[in-house]
């Protein structure tokens, strides 16, 4: 019997299930949806079906001498299959092992990254709450997305989730907005997701309104492309990690002009005067005027000059793109943009202020309701130790050792067993090959995947679980229109269990079933997680049907009584009465708290430094290109890199690499051309792309390609699928954040001559038949 309808959803979008005869077949873009991602519409393609991980696996060595057998062996070595109850008796034991010798504290519970849009089977909640059932687990803080924006907005205005879930929509921007200046770009490619799945993709049409209604672009980036607004904008090529010095460069303009707006400097922030000192160069003795910056950035004076007047003469949004904080010294770009939209004085007027990040994801400009979802509570963690999520590597080479981190000294702990659900750690870091040195140290890697990723190539234990079309759960996203009943469409792949089954299993083998499941099913869950997300809407006045209603329809669209968000606007109107939760209840251009920690890559105001590999000048010589990693337009980090969709924008079976059409000249490089992009971490072939659409020094290697070296045993091997991340730098962006700085990053490109090494990223491991 064929269903009637049959949703599902992801990151990318809510989709149709097409049927054949009762059997699934196909996907299609959900009808309501103005923009649909084609990303998600292969999910059901023999291509991917080929990389499941079917039945449980484990690696050779370690099946046949135990834990820390062989770890030289991890991603080269074949796997063993077995059966569910060995698969889940070895993972008990080797818990128990590691918490009996070692305690809990020897344990990092992974799952970075972002696993199913669904909110019960959300991979990354599921282990957390097993971890916290028996005993605790070392955790990670902040994103890879965010490092740097995540600790250092909380102090100077509120937190990212505040912030992002209260940016002015897209029609309040439509109707009041006269320039709108991004720093970054606004990149379609990057809005087609929203965590927990989007039903209704804004960007373009926010976008296209926008400049329908007279709203001027001016693009400040190294590339054109990311921005499209169905006309003619501005685009100002300026040199990577300079725009904190081109801001200052406009704020100095603004107070020299007598431009700025000293009456609400006085009213809604704190530390003006001190950071007024440094702009002038009254502290210093270095003005950071525009003739300063054009110096630094490669912007015309002139230029910059004339962007602050006009900013100051008309209604003004200020947007940065994430990525400029994905650098050394990433808290100075978003600072200073708040600063200079300060100054401005615009902040909480219809079309004015400042956003950071539309563009980076579907919520940002949403003008619906807002409420807290179905969230499956993780539980208490009985441990205290953390990392910052970029310092993985860093843990792994170091226990024992001190790092600072908001203001505070912490240690690296000794961990002997990973277990990672959900996300894929060879994609998001950074010095892939440093890592892959790291990850030799741990006993044990325990991992659940539906793919033969490269983090399930280079675990122990490799547990199969069940895609989102295998289960039922519940799509929900913060200010989308709809909530999915996301009905199970296909039974699982090969012997893939969910990993709520998984957990259960393990957590009653370890004694504590009943903590980790509460004596709940499946079904018993979504409905519980549904009525308490239901109960929170009535709070923002949105009233959702019951949950049986809810399943039956299929899908719900939120209705209610709200007006579309003007950032910060009640705070304008009345700062005493709306403060914020910053230590004045103010912005705060100068943090007394921030100063306090005595940083010296990132003291109390905004301030401009160089990164570290510009210095001295021997390594900007040696690799002359500026290369930039950013987000893929045909994938969400690396899921479904597999896909036919990803695959058709490869070229060569390569990730390829945008370059200037000048630098391509100078070495020899034509259009298809195999490239070698190298420095001292690492080497990787891409195919080029020559373009005239990228500031000459620059290049751009979008990330996901799966991490594919060609002799894993090698501590620097080439990597033969463009995957960026092999070259770029594994450094905290400051003492305050520890985030993630891939955007720092110097290469040098050669053309490739000869048959570079066969891409094997997407090959089954070597599976041998299980034992008797």
């Amino acid at each position: 019997m064929t269903p009637t309808r049959t949703l599902t959803s992801s990151h990318w979008g809510v989709y149709e299930v097409e049927w054949d005869d009762g059997r699934a077949k196909a996907l299609r873009p959900f009808p309501d949806d103005p923009d649909p991602s084609p990303i998600g519409l292969y999910a059901l393609s023999d291509e991917v079906a080929r990389l499941r991980v079917r039945r449980p696996a484990v690696r050779r060595s370690w099946l046949d001498g135990g834990p820390g057998s062989r770890p030289d062996l991890r991603g080269r070595e074949a796997f063993v299959e077995v059966g569910w109850d060995e698969a889940i008796r070895l993972v008990a034991d080797e818990l128990a092992r590691v918490k009996g010798r070692h305690g809990n504290e020897a344990i990092f519970g992974g799952s970075y990254g972002w696993s199913s849009a669904g909110r019960f089977h959300h991979a990354q909640s599921q282990i957390h709450r097993f971890l916290n059932a028996i005993g605790g687990y070392v955790r990670h803080v902040d994103s890879y997305s965010l490092g740097a924006a995540r600790v250092l907005m909380p102090h100077i205005v509120m937190s990212m989730d505040e912030l992002m879930s209260s940016m002015t929509s897209w029609d309040v921007l439509a109707k009041h907005c006269e320039l709108f200046v991004t720093f970054g770009g606004v990149p379609h490619k990057n809005a087609q997701i929203s965590q927990g799945g989007t039903s209704e993709h804004r960007l373009r049409d926010g976008l296209f309104a926008m400049r329908a209604a007279g709203a001027r672009f001016v693009n400040v980036t190294p590339t054109r492309d990311d921005l499209d607004t169905g006309g003619a904008f501005d685009w100002i090529a300026i040199r990577p990690n300079t725009d904190t010095a081109l801001m200052l460069a406009l704020a100095h303009t603004l107070h020299a002009e007598g431009l700025h707006a000293p009456d609400f400097l006085a009213r809604h922030t704190v530390g003006f005067d001190r950071f007024a000192a440094y702009l002038t160069g009254a502290s210093d003795g270095q003005a950071k005027d525009a003739t300063w910056a054009e110096a630094i950035t490669g912007v015309p004076a002139a230029r910059i000059v004339a962007l602050a007047r006009d900013m100051a003469a008309r209604r003004t949004m200020l947007n940065i793109s994430w990525s400029l904080q994905r650098a050394q010294h990433g808290e100075q770009p978003f600072w200073t943009l708040v600063t200079l939209a300060c100054m401005l004085g615009q902040i909480g007027l219809p079309g004015g202020g400042f956003g950071v990040g539309y563009g980076a994801t579907n919520l940002m400009g949403s003008p619906h309701a807002r409420f807290g979802g179905p969230t499956l509570p993780q539980g208490d963690n009985a441990v205290s130790a953390f990392i910052p999520v970029a310092r993985i590597a860093d843990m792994l080479l170091n226990p024992g050792a001190t790092f600072a981190y908001n203001g505070r000294n912490h240690v690296y702990p000794d961990i002997r067993l990973i277990y990672w659900a959900g996300g894929n750690p060879f994609h998001h870091h950074q010095d892939l090959n440093r890592l892959m040195q790291a990850w030799r140290k741990p006993e044990t890697i325990v991992v659940h995947e539906q793919f033969w990723t490269p983090t399930a190539k280079f675990a122990d234990i490799v547990l199969p679980a069940t895609t989102a079309l295998e289960r039922n759960d519940i799509g929900f996203a913060s200010r989308e229109r709809h909530i999915v009943a996301m009905r199970r469409a296909c039974e699982p792949a090969g012997e893939a269990r969910d990993d709520f089954a998984i957990f259960s299993d393990i957590a009653g083998r370890l004694g504590a079933g009943m903590t980790y499941t509460e004596n709940r099913s499946v079904a018993q869950w979504l409905e519980h997680l549904y009525e308490t997300a239901r109960e929170r809407a009535r709070g923002s006045n949105v009233d959702l049907p019951p949950f049986a209603t809810f399943w039956a329809a299929g899908i719900v669209t939120v209705e209610g009584s709200f007006e579309p968000p003007i950032f910060l606007a009640d705070f304008r109107h009345d700062p005493d009465g709306h403060p914020l939760k910053t230590p004045s209840g103010k912005i705060e251009i100068y943090s007394e708290r921030i100063a306090g920690f005595g940083y010296g890559d990132c003291p109390g105001h905004p301030v401009w430094m160089a990164p570290t590999e510009w210095l001295g000048g021997a390594t900007a010589a040696r690799f002359p290109l500026h290369l930039l990693s950013d987000q893929p337009t045909t994938r969400l980090h690396s899921q479904l890199d597999h896909s036919p969709y990803s695959q058709a924008a490869k070229v060569k079976g390569r990730q390829p690499v945008t370059i200037s059409r000048h630098d391509a000249a100078a070495r020899g490089i034509a259009d298809g051309d195999f490239v070698r992009i190298f420095n001292d971490r690492g080497a990787c072939v891409s195919a080029a792309i020559v373009s005239d659409a990228i500031r000459p020094g620059v290049a751009r290697l979008s990330t996901g390609a799966w991490f594919d070296p060609h002799d894993t045993g090698a501590n620097r091997p080439l990597e033969k699928h463009g995957n960026p991340n092999v070259l770029t730098l594994d450094r905290g962006a400051s003492q305050l954040s520890q985030g993630c700085t891939a955007q720092t990053c110097l290469v040098e490109i050669e053309r490739y001559d000869g048959e570079p090494p066969g891409v094997t990223a997407h090959t089954l491991p070597q599976l041998l038949p299980a034992r008797a």
